[in-house]
């Protein structure tokens, strides 16, 4: 068998069987710190019930994905470092949502760092992400489109970073929107880390693969806890850490552009947020949907959490099967 392919498969299963083991620790422990979710008072009425489920469970899949990441790095020899700055960028947001959660948690309230505060902290890890990507001579400035053989070149570098930048934060927060029903982000963005592990191995870039593997493998041993009833949120100190992931491995990779594709479910959660508060202001109280994100206005068109989930993930798995198709060409 493969090196490439056992190192990945090894990431997966030690993500996964992490999780496991941590979750049966780190439950109790937020139980006993009283660390639980409050719910917006404008969220579905029937979510009020999850009041005071654990938070920041996010530390499951970080800790277990990192762990792997970091003795697999112990021993690699291949000379690419690439995952570790991925890891970098992931961990600078999940600690952004740390503080969140835990100024929520410690005043007991839903609201927790301002968005001014937000997006100053974010716009700062994604700079920095995007500086040491350019001076270890790992961010390339082509833009490559799927289904497009040759990319548009020699990008002038200030535009591609000042975009990157909005790409980055707008990613991020997309991701963080996701996460507004049991398992939902979790779901949707483990397929996409199958993508990009599947990518990474196309293009023999066996050290960047171990990344999206070994947080698979974590998201799946999270989903164990998180899926519908859950008996833990992520916090935004995983929805954070998930979107610097998907994000940062997109440019990784060298194909920020492939986002539209893999986080369609990421875009229309986004969009629709957007359209409802515009529309909201122009007609002075007027809504498109019944509440938005999406997710909560099929929630009160009847649907239940377990079918938003399975029609979410489905979505985002054709999604990720076009991608790869589009992204193919490149190899």
């Amino acid at each position: 068998m493969d090196n490439t392919l056992i190192m990945v498969l090894i990431s997966i299963l030690g993500g996964f069987v992490l999780a496991l083991v941590l979750g049966k620790f780190l439950i109790p422990a937020l139980r006993a710190l009283k660390a639980g979710q409050s719910i917006r008072e404008v969220g579905p009425k029937w979510h009020n019930g999850k009041a005071g489920t654990p938070t920041m469970g996010g530390l499951m899949f970080i800790a277990a994905s990192a762990l792997c990441i970091v003795t697999g790095w112990i021993g690699m020899k291949s000379g690419d470092y690439k995952h570790l700055l991925v890891l970098a960028l992931a961990v600078m947001f999940g600690l952004i949502g740390f503080y969140d959660d835990f100024i929520k948690v410690k005043k007991h309230r839903n609201l927790g760092l301002t968005g001014f505060q937000k997006l100053l902290l974010q716009i700062l890890a994604a700079a920095i992400f995007l500086l040491a990507m350019h001076f270890t001579g790992n961010l390339k400035y082509d833009l490559y489109i799927p289904f497009v053989k040759e990319p548009v070149a020699h990008v002038p570098v200030v535009l591609y970073l000042a975009v990157a930048v909005f790409a980055i934060v707008g990613c991020v927060n997309a991701v963080n929107l996701t996460d507004g029903i049991d398992g939902l982000a979790s779901g949707v963005t483990s397929p996409v880390m199958l993508f990009f592990t599947i990518v990474s191995m196309s293009l023999k870039q066996s050290g960047l693969a171990t990344f999206p593997a070994a947080l698979l493998g974590g998201l799946c041993g999270f989903l164990c806890y998180n899926f519908y009833p859950a008996k833990i949120f992520m916090g935004d100190t995983g929805s954070l850490f998930l979107g610097g992931a998907v994000v940062g491995m997109a440019f990784a990779l060298d194909m920020p552009l492939v986002l539209l594709l893999v986080g369609m479910i990421y875009i229309i959660e986004t969009l629709s947020d957007i359209l409802q508060v515009g529309y909201f202001k122009l007609t002075h109280g007027k809504r498109i949907f019944k509440m938005a994100p999406i997710h909560h206005h099929f929630e009160m068109c009847g649907w239940s959490e377990k079918k938003i989930w399975v029609v979410f993930v489905s979505v985002t798995l054709v999604m990720c099967v076009i991608a790869y198709l589009g992204v193919r060409i490149w190899f």
